[in-house]
């Protein structure tokens, strides 16, 4: 049996989680309804396949009446799935859409205790004070509700219980970050009846708070057993806390399907269905139809009338058995929405009747619409096998289908083209779609790329801030010939937050032609060969010599980083990339921050952050930098030591090492020998925390001799190594490779990357600095950067 179960109100919600799951290496199922058909063993009933790590049922009750949803609610979670599962999650729509009073309620019936953490930071969807806001503004303020026939929600309580919001328990932000949410949600589900809870949260860590708490209370509470309710982002923050220790007990029969192609020689045709009339559904089907996809328009006015499609039907079918992709869609913008249920149904029963008579791998669009198509081919069960983008999942069905889907409004114009491209390559079949990453000197002679091509490409891309860093060093020469880069620029979209004029005379230093732009807005910036995009400060004077220490400078790299900061915030880029400020500039300026770490946890409100520092040959993560030695060790503890460990875990997980391998150094030589050296540091400050990091699942060693764990780093025995003090780690990262160094700020709610040297006034301004570091601190930044989405 699974060890989580997730219900979620509609399919392209179902699949979004089930993704979430795998890709932190967990096996998952989506189940069409909460009792689809069963299958017997051994004379016991089951509603899943083969056993998987996480069942995800969608009950399809987005649009259904609350009386309906309720039951369906009530049905899936008293069902065997549900039953055994060790951990119950409710998936919620992140704008507070569909059943949700209904079907939290439900729970309630049951005997479930219910914890909501109902924030999506990723596309700065929080919960205040028990309110609603989208990107800082009440929801109820917004137009995010103009399909919806009834109003948004002022708040949670009122939305939940509106016959008695005071007696729904509350967590605000600051008791989510006290450090002990654990004690809050234990007495507040400290009842006899069962209890619903509210938690605020504005950020990825809030969510691990309320996900560390419950997994703290092993989602019980006086008897009662708890669903925590949530977003995709929830999801996926549980997923990330489950997968260590699920995967020391994972099913021994379960299959992902993550990796697995399908056979050679398997090829289908594909059947595009969009059912979705927004600009952000028709501009990917668009891009479909530029790749070659046959699009067949039916009118929406004729929906139900007998043989209305006739004709296109014929068409369709012809096409698929020729093996042609096509793409069926409306003819019409907008859609009356008291008849959209009608129009979804005629068009999953024209979509299902192609398919049946030709069998075919299939692109849906909408989670209603998807839902339908699937119900009317017959298909009960997917697994999820990769999300090609944020919410945009393919999965295989039963019957071997492969099935991409994705939410209307979600993702960008590649979107439904990408998950074509890994059809075709799980198939067996060499992609046609570009790829994200490529460039158009990429192209293969005889095949030019379009205009309209490459705007498409680049709007997958990443934005990347690039601050210019203090303008009397080398900065500006770095950046300059970074953001030139062509590999660059195949990876992101990077606009430099500096000063035009200072980026013209470093392009006459290093003898380049460059179209240097100032632009007022990232979304002023057009991505073309040799030009550069500054959001230009004009803080530097025409005449501020190289190489020499300036406050003018120092102030002037302060205000880059801080424009770049409140970019990041707002969600216009998805990574910042730094070149070197100089610390004596800064302070005399006025801003006194040890670096650029510091500054940055300052500006984003970031209570703790961590320096890692990344090369070809090792990766390093501190536990303190900044401070003299004697604070610094009277800095690290066991708590300390532990955070840091997990945050280098999750920093690797997300640049793609599944299991990383990470050795911890001691503080003493030879790790104190059983305090022959020392006040027996290691035993106190160190080995705590590195217990509490392997409790967590993570593969962590040590305290370790410092000295033998470089040299074992080095040679490939450990992905990272956590280094207690500043000149700890520095030293041998500026021996192995500082020439191709990053500095990676981990912990910072925007992924921040960064050179790793300073501004080297000596050889400011002279042509002769080496921007390799520049531009791997660049590539890295796109590497672990979010793509920009639009998400419902």
């Amino acid at each position: 049996m699974a060890s989580v179960f997730v219900q979620a109100d509609d399919f392209s919600g179902a699949a979004e989680v089930g993704s979430c799951f795998v890709q932190h290496g967990l096996s998952a199922q989506v189940l069409l309804g909460s009792s689809p058909v069963p299958e017997a063993h051994d004379g016991v009933t089951s509603f899943a396949g083969p056993a998987t790590d996480v069942v995800v049922a969608d009950i399809h009750s987005r649009g259904l009446a609350e009386s309906a949803a309720e039951a369906l609610v009530k049905e899936a979670f008293a069902g065997p799935e549900a039953d055994t599962a060790h951990v119950l999650f409710k998936k919620i729509d992140s704008l507070w859409r569909g059943n949700v009073r209904a079907e939290v309620s439900a729970l309630a019936g049951l005997g479930f205790h219910a914890v909501v953490a109902g924030a999506l930071p990723q596309l700065q969807r929080s919960v205040v004070d028990g309110r609603p806001l989208v990107a800082g503004t009440p929801l109820v303020e917004t137009g995010l509700w103009h399909a919806e026939q009834s109003a948004p929600p002022a708040d949670i309580p009122s939305l939940l219980r509106p016959e008695d919001p005071s007696s729904v328990q509350t967590v605000n932000l600051a008791e989510v970050r006290s450090g002990s949410p654990a004690a809050t949600l234990a007495m507040l589900l400290d009842s006899d009846q069962p209890a619903l809870v509210v938690a605020d949260g504005e950020t990825v860590r809030d969510l691990e708070s309320v996900v560390d708490a419950l997994l703290e209370l092993d989602f019980q509470a006086r008897g009662r057993r708890i669903v925590l309710v949530g977003t995709g982002g929830t999801a996926d923050v549980l997923a990330e806390r489950l997968s260590a220790r699920l995967a020391r007990t994972a099913q021994p029969g379960a299959q992902t399907g993550a990796t697995t192609a399908e056979a050679q020689g398997a090829a289908k045709p594909v059947l595009a269905v969009v059912g979705s009339a927004s600009g952000t559904a028709q501009a990917q089907l668009a891009t479909l139809e530029a790749q070659g996809f046959t699009v067949v328009r039916l009118h929406p006015q004729y929906a139900g009338a007998s043989g209305a499609y006739a004709p296109q039907l014929a068409q369709v079918s012809a096409d698929l058995r020729a093996g042609h992709r096509v793409a069926v869609t409306l003819a019409a913008s907008k859609v009356d929405p008291s008849g959209s249920a009608r129009i979804v149904q005629a068009l999953a029963k024209f979509a299902a009747e192609a398919a049946k008579a030709t069998p075919a791998d299939l692109i849906l669009t909408g989670g209603e619409t998807a839902r339908e198509v699937l119900d009317a081919i017959g298909l009960h069960r997917l697994v999820p096998l990769a999300a090609v983008q944020h919410g945009a999942v393919l999965s295989r069905a039963d019957d071997g289908t492969l099935v991409g889907a994705k939410p209307g409004s979600f993702g960008d114009d590649l979107a439904l083209l990408q998950l074509y491209d890994e059809i075709r390559e799980r198939r067996g079949r060499t992609a046609q779609a570009p790829a994200t990453n490529l460039s158009p000197q990429d192209q293969p002679s005889g095949a030019p790329m379009t205009t309209e091509a490459i705007k498409t490409e680049q709007n997958a891309l990443p934005y990347v801030a690039v601050t210019m860093g203090d303008g009397a060093g080398v900065g500006p020469e770095v950046v300059v010939a970074a953001v030139l880069d062509p590999q660059s620029n195949a990876e992101c979209r990077p606009v430099v937050i500096g000063d035009a004029l200072r980026l013209r005379q470093a392009a006459d230093v290093l003898g380049i032609e460059a179209d240097i732009q100032s632009i007022e807005d990232v979304e002023d910036a057009v991505f073309t060969p040799g030009r550069v995009n500054v959001i230009d400060l004009a803080l530097l004077p025409e005449d501020l010599p190289w190489g020499q220490l300036s406050p003018v400078a120092g102030h002037a790299a302060y205000e880059y980083i801080r424009v770049a900061s409140e970019l990041a915030m707002a969600g216009k880029v998805q990574a910042i990339c730094t070149a070197p400020l100089n610390k004596e500039a800064l302070h005399a300026a006025g801003h006194i921050f040890p670096g650029h770490t510091e500054l940055l946890a300052h500006l984003t409100g970031t209570e703790e952050v961590s320096m890692m520092l990344s090369t070809p040959k090792i990766r390093v993560i501190h536990v303190t930098t900044h401070i003299g030695l004697m604070d610094a060790i009277r800095k690290i503890n066991p708590d300390l030591v532990e955070r840091t460990i997990r945050r280098g875990h999750e920093a690797l997980v997300r640049a793609g090492i599944p299991n990383p391998k990470i050795g911890v150094c001691a503080i003493n030589p030879h790790a104190g020998e059983n305090g022959l050296f020392g006040q027996g540091e290691e035993a106190e400050k160190i080995e705590p925390g590195v217990k509490a990091a392997q409790a967590a699942g993570i593969n962590a060693v040590g305290p370790l001799p410092a000295d033998t764990l470089f040299f074992l780093a080095g040679r490939g025995d450990y992905d990272l190594v956590v280094a207690m003090y500043h000149d700890q780690g520095h030293g041998p990262v500026k021996v192995l490779g500082i020439e191709a160094g990053v500095n990676i700020t981990v912990g910072l709610p925007v992924i921040r990357t960064s050179v790793d040297h300073g501004t080297a006034f000596d050889i400011a301004g002279k042509a002769i600095a080496d921007s390799r570091s520049m531009v791997e601190a660049l590539h890295q930044a796109a590497e672990m950067a979010t793509r920009p989405a639009v998400a419902v």
